[in-house]
Protein backbone atom coordinates (compact mmCIF):
# COMPACT_ATOMS: atom_id res chain seq x y z
CA UNK A 1 0.00 0.00 0.00
CA UNK A 2 1.34 3.44 -0.93
CA UNK A 3 1.76 5.61 2.12
CA UNK A 4 0.11 9.02 2.04
CA UNK A 5 0.91 12.09 4.10
CA UNK A 6 -1.96 14.23 5.27
CA UNK A 7 -1.25 17.92 5.82
CA UNK A 8 -2.02 19.78 9.01
CA UNK A 9 -4.56 22.08 7.35
CA UNK A 10 -6.40 19.12 5.81
CA UNK A 11 -6.46 17.25 9.11
CA UNK A 12 -7.71 20.34 10.93
CA UNK A 13 -10.60 20.67 8.46
CA UNK A 14 -11.46 16.99 8.84
CA UNK A 15 -11.48 17.21 12.63
CA UNK A 16 -13.94 20.08 12.54
CA UNK A 17 -15.33 21.17 15.91
CA UNK A 18 -13.66 18.44 17.94
CA UNK A 19 -12.79 20.48 21.04
CA UNK A 20 -15.44 21.00 23.74
CA UNK A 21 -14.22 23.57 26.23
CA UNK A 22 -17.07 23.16 28.71
CA UNK A 23 -16.84 19.43 29.43
CA UNK A 24 -14.71 17.50 31.88
CA UNK A 25 -13.21 15.15 29.27
CA UNK A 26 -9.47 15.92 28.97
CA UNK A 27 -8.49 17.66 25.75
CA UNK A 28 -6.10 14.87 24.74
CA UNK A 29 -8.97 12.36 24.92
CA UNK A 30 -11.22 14.62 22.86
CA UNK A 31 -8.51 14.82 20.21
CA UNK A 32 -8.02 11.04 20.28
CA UNK A 33 -11.79 10.56 19.94
CA UNK A 34 -11.91 12.87 16.92
CA UNK A 35 -8.98 11.18 15.17
CA UNK A 36 -10.38 7.71 15.91
CA UNK A 37 -13.72 8.67 14.37
CA UNK A 38 -11.96 9.87 11.20
CA UNK A 39 -10.14 6.55 10.91
CA UNK A 40 -13.25 4.46 11.56
CA UNK A 41 -15.48 6.20 9.03
CA UNK A 42 -12.80 6.34 6.33
CA UNK A 43 -12.26 10.08 6.09
CA UNK A 44 -8.69 9.52 7.27
CA UNK A 45 -7.41 6.73 4.98
CA UNK A 46 -5.45 3.80 6.37
CA UNK A 47 -1.67 3.98 6.07
CA UNK A 48 -1.76 7.79 6.14
CA UNK A 49 1.15 9.52 7.86
CA UNK A 50 0.06 12.20 10.31
CA UNK A 51 1.87 15.51 10.75
CA UNK A 52 4.54 15.67 13.44
CA UNK A 53 3.62 16.54 17.01
CA UNK A 54 5.06 20.05 16.87
CA UNK A 55 3.34 20.85 13.56
CA UNK A 56 0.03 19.38 14.70
CA UNK A 57 0.04 21.22 18.04
CA UNK A 58 0.61 24.52 16.25
CA UNK A 59 -2.14 23.81 13.73
CA UNK A 60 -4.71 22.78 16.35
CA UNK A 61 -3.76 25.42 18.89
CA UNK A 62 -3.07 22.93 21.70
CA UNK A 63 0.08 21.96 23.58
CA UNK A 64 2.52 19.41 22.22
CA UNK A 65 1.92 17.34 25.35
CA UNK A 66 -1.80 17.15 24.47
CA UNK A 67 -1.00 15.95 20.96
CA UNK A 68 1.55 13.41 22.22
CA UNK A 69 -0.92 12.00 24.77
CA UNK A 70 -3.68 11.70 22.14
CA UNK A 71 -1.39 9.88 19.69
CA UNK A 72 -0.10 7.60 22.46
CA UNK A 73 -3.67 6.64 23.34
CA UNK A 74 -4.44 5.76 19.72
CA UNK A 75 -1.24 3.72 19.47
CA UNK A 76 -2.27 1.75 22.56
CA UNK A 77 -5.69 1.06 21.02
CA UNK A 78 -4.16 -0.05 17.72
CA UNK A 79 -5.24 2.88 15.52
CA UNK A 80 -1.74 4.27 14.98
CA UNK A 81 1.65 2.72 14.42
CA UNK A 82 4.96 4.54 14.90
CA UNK A 83 7.54 3.83 12.24
CA UNK A 84 11.15 4.91 12.38
CA UNK A 85 11.52 7.99 10.22
CA UNK A 86 7.83 7.99 9.23
CA UNK A 87 6.05 9.30 12.31
CA UNK A 88 2.57 8.03 13.18
CA UNK A 89 0.69 6.04 10.53
CA UNK A 90 -3.03 5.20 10.65
CA UNK A 91 -4.19 1.59 10.89
CA UNK A 92 -6.97 -0.55 12.36
CA UNK A 93 -6.57 -2.87 15.35
CA UNK A 94 -5.69 -6.44 14.41
CA UNK A 95 -9.06 -7.66 15.71
CA UNK A 96 -12.01 -5.28 15.45
CA UNK A 97 -15.02 -6.90 17.18
CA UNK A 98 -18.46 -5.35 17.02
CA UNK A 99 -17.98 -3.37 20.21
CA UNK A 100 -17.36 0.28 20.81
CA UNK A 101 -13.66 1.22 20.54
CA UNK A 102 -14.20 3.74 23.33
CA UNK A 103 -14.61 2.94 27.05
CA UNK A 104 -17.68 0.84 27.76
CA UNK A 105 -18.93 -2.52 26.55
CA UNK A 106 -22.04 -1.57 24.58
CA UNK A 107 -22.20 -3.40 21.22
CA UNK A 108 -21.98 -1.20 18.16
CA UNK A 109 -25.29 -0.28 16.58
CA UNK A 110 -24.40 0.90 13.10
CA UNK A 111 -26.41 3.93 12.00
CA UNK A 112 -23.71 4.92 9.51
CA UNK A 113 -24.94 2.40 6.92
CA UNK A 114 -28.23 2.91 5.08
CA UNK A 115 -29.38 -0.50 3.84
CA UNK A 116 -32.07 -3.09 4.44
CA UNK A 117 -31.42 -6.62 5.63
CA UNK A 118 -32.22 -9.53 3.32
CA UNK A 119 -35.79 -10.64 2.77
CA UNK A 120 -36.91 -14.24 2.07
CA UNK A 121 -36.58 -13.56 -1.64
CA UNK A 122 -32.77 -13.65 -1.32
CA UNK A 123 -32.68 -17.25 -0.10
CA UNK A 124 -35.13 -18.18 -2.83
CA UNK A 125 -32.95 -16.46 -5.45
CA UNK A 126 -29.81 -18.30 -4.39
CA UNK A 127 -31.69 -21.62 -4.35
CA UNK A 128 -32.80 -20.92 -7.92
CA UNK A 129 -29.22 -19.95 -8.85
CA UNK A 130 -27.83 -23.23 -7.52
CA UNK A 131 -30.42 -25.12 -9.56
CA UNK A 132 -29.37 -23.22 -12.70
CA UNK A 133 -25.63 -23.48 -12.08
CA UNK A 134 -24.93 -26.96 -13.58
CA UNK A 135 -25.77 -25.82 -17.11
CA UNK A 136 -23.00 -23.21 -16.87
CA UNK A 137 -20.27 -25.45 -15.47
CA UNK A 138 -19.01 -26.49 -18.90
CA UNK A 139 -17.83 -22.92 -19.49
CA UNK A 140 -14.74 -21.32 -17.96
CA UNK A 141 -16.90 -18.98 -15.87
CA UNK A 142 -14.95 -15.91 -17.01
CA UNK A 143 -16.97 -13.16 -18.66
CA UNK A 144 -15.82 -9.54 -18.37
CA UNK A 145 -19.12 -8.13 -19.60
CA UNK A 146 -21.45 -10.34 -17.61
CA UNK A 147 -23.98 -13.12 -18.07
CA UNK A 148 -26.08 -12.39 -21.20
CA UNK A 149 -29.30 -13.41 -19.42
CA UNK A 150 -28.64 -10.90 -16.63
CA UNK A 151 -27.65 -8.14 -19.02
CA UNK A 152 -30.93 -8.63 -20.88
CA UNK A 153 -32.87 -8.48 -17.60
CA UNK A 154 -31.16 -5.18 -16.71
CA UNK A 155 -31.75 -3.81 -20.21
CA UNK A 156 -35.43 -4.73 -19.88
CA UNK A 157 -35.50 -2.81 -16.58
CA UNK A 158 -34.20 0.30 -18.36
CA UNK A 159 -36.71 -0.10 -21.19
CA UNK A 160 -39.52 -0.25 -18.62
CA UNK A 161 -38.25 3.09 -17.20
CA UNK A 162 -38.41 4.74 -20.63
CA UNK A 163 -34.84 4.30 -21.90
CA UNK A 164 -34.42 1.96 -24.91
CA UNK A 165 -31.51 -0.33 -24.03
CA UNK A 166 -29.93 -3.46 -25.48
CA UNK A 167 -28.01 -6.11 -23.56
CA UNK A 168 -24.82 -5.06 -25.37
CA UNK A 169 -25.04 -1.68 -23.59
CA UNK A 170 -24.83 -3.33 -20.15
CA UNK A 171 -21.72 -4.38 -18.24
CA UNK A 172 -22.07 -6.32 -14.97
CA UNK A 173 -19.58 -5.37 -12.24
CA UNK A 174 -19.01 -5.92 -8.53
CA UNK A 175 -21.14 -3.08 -7.15
CA UNK A 176 -21.74 0.56 -8.02
CA UNK A 177 -18.53 1.79 -6.37
CA UNK A 178 -16.58 -0.66 -8.53
CA UNK A 179 -18.47 0.71 -11.53
CA UNK A 180 -17.48 4.28 -10.66
CA UNK A 181 -13.88 3.19 -10.18
CA UNK A 182 -13.83 1.66 -13.67
CA UNK A 183 -15.29 4.80 -15.22
CA UNK A 184 -12.77 6.99 -13.43
CA UNK A 185 -9.90 4.79 -14.59
CA UNK A 186 -11.11 5.04 -18.19
CA UNK A 187 -11.95 8.73 -18.37
CA UNK A 188 -9.76 10.59 -15.87
CA UNK A 189 -6.16 11.15 -14.93
CA UNK A 190 -4.35 12.57 -11.90
CA UNK A 191 -5.46 16.11 -11.09
CA UNK A 192 -8.62 16.02 -13.21
CA UNK A 193 -11.72 17.67 -11.78
CA UNK A 194 -14.98 15.81 -11.13
CA UNK A 195 -18.13 17.81 -10.38
CA UNK A 196 -20.27 16.37 -7.57
CA UNK A 197 -23.50 17.21 -5.77
CA UNK A 198 -22.80 18.67 -2.35
CA UNK A 199 -23.47 16.75 -0.14
CA UNK A 200 -22.93 13.43 -1.89
CA UNK A 201 -22.21 9.74 -1.35
CA UNK A 202 -18.99 9.38 0.72
CA UNK A 203 -17.77 6.26 -1.10
CA UNK A 204 -17.98 8.18 -4.37
CA UNK A 205 -15.82 10.94 -2.89
CA UNK A 206 -13.35 8.29 -1.76
CA UNK A 207 -13.27 6.74 -5.25
CA UNK A 208 -12.72 10.13 -6.87
CA UNK A 209 -9.87 10.97 -4.51
CA UNK A 210 -8.50 7.45 -4.90
CA UNK A 211 -8.23 8.10 -8.63
CA UNK A 212 -6.15 11.21 -7.77
CA UNK A 213 -8.94 13.45 -9.03
CA UNK A 214 -10.32 16.59 -7.38
CA UNK A 215 -14.02 16.68 -6.42
CA UNK A 216 -15.61 20.03 -7.29
CA UNK A 217 -18.77 20.56 -5.24
CA UNK A 218 -22.00 22.20 -6.42
CA UNK A 219 -24.15 22.86 -3.38
CA UNK A 220 -27.72 21.60 -3.30
CA UNK A 221 -30.28 24.30 -2.42
CA UNK A 222 -33.12 23.77 0.06
CA UNK A 223 -35.05 21.92 -2.64
CA UNK A 224 -34.12 20.56 -6.04
CA UNK A 225 -30.81 21.20 -7.80
CA UNK A 226 -28.90 24.40 -8.53
CA UNK A 227 -28.80 23.98 -12.30
CA UNK A 228 -27.40 27.47 -12.89
CA UNK A 229 -24.66 26.74 -10.36
CA UNK A 230 -23.91 23.45 -12.13
CA UNK A 231 -23.61 25.23 -15.49
CA UNK A 232 -21.33 27.91 -14.03
CA UNK A 233 -19.12 25.35 -12.30
CA UNK A 234 -18.72 23.29 -15.46
CA UNK A 235 -17.89 26.43 -17.47
CA UNK A 236 -15.34 27.64 -14.92
CA UNK A 237 -13.58 24.37 -14.04
CA UNK A 238 -13.78 22.25 -17.24
CA UNK A 239 -14.29 18.94 -15.40
CA UNK A 240 -13.64 15.58 -16.98
CA UNK A 241 -17.04 14.39 -15.79
CA UNK A 242 -19.92 15.15 -13.41
CA UNK A 243 -21.12 12.57 -10.89
CA UNK A 244 -24.80 13.08 -9.98
CA UNK A 245 -27.42 11.19 -7.93
CA UNK A 246 -30.80 12.28 -9.34
CA UNK A 247 -32.90 9.37 -8.04
CA UNK A 248 -33.61 9.73 -4.29
CA UNK A 249 -30.30 11.40 -3.70
CA UNK A 250 -27.95 10.08 -1.03
CA UNK A 251 -28.10 11.57 1.60
CA UNK A 252 -31.02 14.00 1.08
CA UNK A 253 -33.62 11.64 -0.45
CA UNK A 254 -34.77 14.20 -3.04
CA UNK A 255 -35.61 13.28 -6.65
CA UNK A 256 -34.74 15.34 -9.73
CA UNK A 257 -37.83 16.26 -11.78
CA UNK A 258 -38.11 15.93 -15.56
CA UNK A 259 -37.55 19.61 -16.33
CA UNK A 260 -34.34 19.66 -14.31
CA UNK A 261 -33.13 16.46 -15.94
CA UNK A 262 -33.63 18.03 -19.34
CA UNK A 263 -31.70 21.17 -18.34
CA UNK A 264 -28.84 19.13 -16.86
CA UNK A 265 -28.67 16.96 -19.99
CA UNK A 266 -28.61 20.06 -22.19
CA UNK A 267 -25.80 21.63 -20.15
CA UNK A 268 -23.71 18.47 -20.41
CA UNK A 269 -24.32 18.26 -24.17
CA UNK A 270 -23.31 21.89 -24.78
CA UNK A 271 -20.18 21.58 -22.68
CA UNK A 272 -19.28 18.04 -23.86
CA UNK A 273 -19.17 16.93 -20.23
CA UNK A 274 -19.68 13.26 -19.47
CA UNK A 275 -22.47 12.64 -16.94
CA UNK A 276 -21.97 9.69 -14.60
CA UNK A 277 -25.37 9.06 -13.06
CA UNK A 278 -25.75 6.99 -9.91
CA UNK A 279 -29.16 5.27 -10.01
CA UNK A 280 -28.72 2.85 -7.10
CA UNK A 281 -31.79 4.21 -5.25
CA UNK A 282 -34.13 4.34 -8.26
CA UNK A 283 -36.37 1.47 -7.08
CA UNK A 284 -36.85 2.84 -3.55
CA UNK A 285 -39.64 5.39 -4.10
CA UNK A 286 -42.56 6.12 -1.80
CA UNK A 287 -45.37 7.92 -3.63
CA UNK A 288 -44.27 7.81 -7.28
CA UNK A 289 -41.43 6.28 -9.32
CA UNK A 290 -38.71 8.62 -10.58
CA UNK A 291 -38.80 10.13 -14.08
CA UNK A 292 -36.97 8.33 -16.90
CA UNK A 293 -33.18 8.02 -16.49
CA UNK A 294 -31.05 11.06 -17.38
CA UNK A 295 -29.74 9.22 -20.44
CA UNK A 296 -33.28 9.39 -21.89
CA UNK A 297 -33.15 13.19 -22.21
CA UNK A 298 -31.23 13.53 -25.47
CA UNK A 299 -27.58 13.22 -24.42
CA UNK A 300 -27.24 9.46 -24.32
CA UNK A 301 -23.77 9.41 -25.88
CA UNK A 302 -22.35 11.45 -23.01
CA UNK A 303 -24.24 9.75 -20.16
CA UNK A 304 -23.07 6.70 -18.23
CA UNK A 305 -25.57 5.15 -15.80
CA UNK A 306 -24.53 3.18 -12.73
CA UNK A 307 -26.81 0.73 -10.92
CA UNK A 308 -26.63 -1.72 -8.07
CA UNK A 309 -28.51 -4.67 -6.59
CA UNK A 310 -27.32 -3.66 -3.12
CA UNK A 311 -30.10 -1.22 -2.22
CA UNK A 312 -33.04 -2.72 -4.13
CA UNK A 313 -32.31 -6.36 -3.28
CA UNK A 314 -29.55 -6.89 -0.67
CA UNK A 315 -26.13 -5.44 0.11
CA UNK A 316 -24.58 -8.90 0.41
CA UNK A 317 -25.29 -9.41 -3.27
CA UNK A 318 -22.14 -7.61 -4.43
CA UNK A 319 -23.35 -6.84 -7.92
CA UNK A 320 -23.77 -3.68 -9.96
CA UNK A 321 -23.80 -2.59 -13.57
CA UNK A 322 -22.88 0.11 -16.06
CA UNK A 323 -25.21 1.22 -18.85
CA UNK A 324 -23.52 3.15 -21.68
CA UNK A 325 -22.95 3.30 -25.43
CA UNK A 326 -21.66 -0.02 -26.80
CA UNK A 327 -18.33 1.59 -27.74
CA UNK A 328 -17.89 2.86 -24.18
CA UNK A 329 -18.72 -0.59 -22.79
CA UNK A 330 -16.00 -2.07 -25.01
CA UNK A 331 -13.45 0.39 -23.66
CA UNK A 332 -14.51 -0.34 -20.08
CA UNK A 333 -14.05 -4.09 -20.67
CA UNK A 334 -10.47 -3.46 -21.82
CA UNK A 335 -9.78 -1.43 -18.69
CA UNK A 336 -11.40 -4.06 -16.46
CA UNK A 337 -9.28 -6.86 -17.87
CA UNK A 338 -6.18 -5.26 -16.34
CA UNK A 339 -7.35 -5.97 -12.77
CA UNK A 340 -10.66 -7.92 -12.68
CA UNK A 341 -11.84 -10.88 -14.77
CA UNK A 342 -15.55 -10.71 -14.03
CA UNK A 343 -18.37 -11.02 -11.53
CA UNK A 344 -19.12 -14.31 -9.69
CA UNK A 345 -21.54 -16.44 -11.69
CA UNK A 346 -23.69 -17.58 -8.78
CA UNK A 347 -24.48 -13.97 -7.79
CA UNK A 348 -25.38 -13.18 -11.40
CA UNK A 349 -27.78 -16.12 -11.58
CA UNK A 350 -29.37 -15.04 -8.29
CA UNK A 351 -29.77 -11.50 -9.67
CA UNK A 352 -31.53 -12.85 -12.78
CA UNK A 353 -34.11 -14.47 -10.52
CA UNK A 354 -34.52 -11.28 -8.48
CA UNK A 355 -35.04 -9.07 -11.53
CA UNK A 356 -37.60 -11.48 -12.97
CA UNK A 357 -39.42 -11.73 -9.63
CA UNK A 358 -38.97 -8.12 -8.42
CA UNK A 359 -42.62 -7.08 -8.64
CA UNK A 360 -43.51 -9.77 -6.10
CA UNK A 361 -41.39 -8.21 -3.32
CA UNK A 362 -40.26 -4.64 -4.19
CA UNK A 363 -43.69 -3.08 -3.42
CA UNK A 364 -43.56 -4.64 0.05
CA UNK A 365 -40.02 -3.35 0.63
CA UNK A 366 -41.11 0.16 -0.37
CA UNK A 367 -44.04 0.01 2.03
CA UNK A 368 -41.75 -1.26 4.80
CA UNK A 369 -39.42 1.68 4.22
CA UNK A 370 -42.31 4.11 4.22
CA UNK A 371 -43.51 2.79 7.60
CA UNK A 372 -40.03 2.95 9.10
CA UNK A 373 -39.56 6.44 7.70
CA UNK A 374 -42.78 7.64 9.35
CA UNK A 375 -41.98 5.95 12.67
CA UNK A 376 -38.46 7.36 12.85
CA UNK A 377 -39.75 10.83 11.99
CA UNK A 378 -42.22 10.68 14.86
CA UNK A 379 -39.46 9.56 17.24
CA UNK A 380 -37.17 12.31 16.01
CA UNK A 381 -39.80 15.00 16.55
CA UNK A 382 -40.41 13.70 20.08
CA UNK A 383 -36.80 13.21 21.20
CA UNK A 384 -34.98 15.87 19.15
CA UNK A 385 -37.42 18.74 18.60
CA UNK A 386 -34.59 21.14 17.68
CA UNK A 387 -33.49 19.00 14.71
CA UNK A 388 -34.73 19.96 11.25
CA UNK A 389 -35.19 17.75 8.20
CA UNK A 390 -37.10 17.55 4.91
CA UNK A 391 -39.35 14.64 4.00
CA UNK A 392 -37.45 12.37 1.58
CA UNK A 393 -39.24 11.26 -1.59
CA UNK A 394 -37.54 7.88 -1.40
CA UNK A 395 -34.26 6.26 -0.47
CA UNK A 396 -33.10 5.07 2.92
CA UNK A 397 -32.15 8.00 5.14
CA UNK A 398 -32.81 11.38 6.72
CA UNK A 399 -30.51 14.35 6.17
CA UNK A 400 -30.79 16.12 9.51
CA UNK A 401 -29.85 19.75 10.13
CA UNK A 402 -28.60 20.42 13.65
CA UNK A 403 -29.05 23.77 15.42
CA UNK A 404 -25.29 23.97 16.01
CA UNK A 405 -22.11 22.69 14.34
CA UNK A 406 -21.76 19.64 16.58
CA UNK A 407 -21.85 16.71 14.15
CA UNK A 408 -18.30 15.42 14.69
CA UNK A 409 -18.42 15.88 18.47
CA UNK A 410 -21.82 14.19 18.64
CA UNK A 411 -20.64 11.28 16.49
CA UNK A 412 -17.62 10.74 18.76
CA UNK A 413 -19.85 10.84 21.85
CA UNK A 414 -22.28 8.37 20.24
CA UNK A 415 -19.41 6.00 19.50
CA UNK A 416 -18.65 5.88 23.22
CA UNK A 417 -22.20 4.57 23.74
CA UNK A 418 -21.85 1.90 21.07
CA UNK A 419 -23.72 3.76 18.33
CA UNK A 420 -22.03 4.68 15.07
CA UNK A 421 -23.63 7.55 13.16
CA UNK A 422 -22.82 9.33 9.90
CA UNK A 423 -21.48 12.78 10.71
CA UNK A 424 -22.20 15.36 8.01
CA UNK A 425 -18.55 16.00 7.02
CA UNK A 426 -18.36 12.44 5.64
CA UNK A 427 -20.68 13.59 2.86
CA UNK A 428 -18.87 16.81 2.00
CA UNK A 429 -15.65 18.30 0.71
CA UNK A 430 -13.12 20.04 2.97
CA UNK A 431 -14.96 19.52 6.25
CA UNK A 432 -18.35 20.87 5.17
CA UNK A 433 -21.67 19.95 6.86
CA UNK A 434 -20.67 20.11 10.53
CA UNK A 435 -24.33 20.99 11.18
CA UNK A 436 -25.68 17.84 9.55
CA UNK A 437 -26.13 14.13 10.23
CA UNK A 438 -27.35 11.30 8.04
CA UNK A 439 -29.65 8.93 9.89
CA UNK A 440 -31.00 5.84 8.11
CA UNK A 441 -34.58 4.69 8.60
CA UNK A 442 -33.79 1.18 7.33
CA UNK A 443 -33.58 -0.35 10.82
CA UNK A 444 -36.54 -2.03 12.50
CA UNK A 445 -38.77 0.50 14.25
CA UNK A 446 -38.06 -0.67 17.81
CA UNK A 447 -34.33 -0.78 17.19
CA UNK A 448 -34.31 2.71 15.69
CA UNK A 449 -36.31 4.17 18.57
CA UNK A 450 -34.00 2.52 21.10
CA UNK A 451 -30.99 4.05 19.33
CA UNK A 452 -32.58 7.50 19.41
CA UNK A 453 -33.42 7.12 23.09
CA UNK A 454 -29.77 6.33 23.80
CA UNK A 455 -28.60 9.28 21.71
CA UNK A 456 -30.98 11.82 23.22
CA UNK A 457 -29.18 12.37 26.57
CA UNK A 458 -25.86 12.70 24.74
CA UNK A 459 -27.32 15.40 22.54
CA UNK A 460 -28.90 17.22 25.47
CA UNK A 461 -25.58 17.17 27.33
CA UNK A 462 -23.74 18.61 24.33
CA UNK A 463 -26.28 21.36 23.79
CA UNK A 464 -26.41 22.27 27.49
CA UNK A 465 -22.65 22.42 27.93
CA UNK A 466 -22.24 24.52 24.79
CA UNK A 467 -24.92 26.97 25.93
CA UNK A 468 -23.33 27.24 29.36
CA UNK A 469 -19.91 27.85 27.85
CA UNK A 470 -21.27 30.79 25.81
CA UNK A 471 -22.99 32.23 28.90
CA UNK A 472 -19.64 32.20 30.69
CA UNK A 473 -17.97 34.47 28.15
CA UNK A 474 -17.38 38.02 29.41
CA UNK A 475 -17.56 40.66 26.68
Amino acid sequence: MTQRRIGTSSLTRLLGHWHQQAVRTPVYRQLADGLRLLILDGRLPLDSRLPGERELSAGLGVSRTTVASALARLREEGYLQSRQGSGSVTMLPEATPAVSPLPGNAPVLDLSTAALSAGPEIHKAYSSALTSLPEHLASTGYDSQGLPELREAIARHYRARGLPTQAEQIMVVNGAVSALGLVLRLLTGPGDRVVVDHPTYPMALAAIRGASCRPVPVSLPATGWDVDGLAATIAQTSPRLAYLIPDFHNPTGRCMDEATRQRVSDIAARSHTMLVVDETMADLWFDAPPPPPLAAFGNEEHTISLGSAGKSFWGGLRLGWIRAFTKTIGSLIQVRNTFDLGTPLLEQLAAVHLFNDSESFLPQRRELLRQRCEASFAAMRELFPDWQTSQPEGGLSWWVELPRALATVFAAAAESQGIRIGAGPRFGVDGAFERYLRLPFSLEQDEMRMAMQRLQPLWQHLVTTRVDSFRGIVL
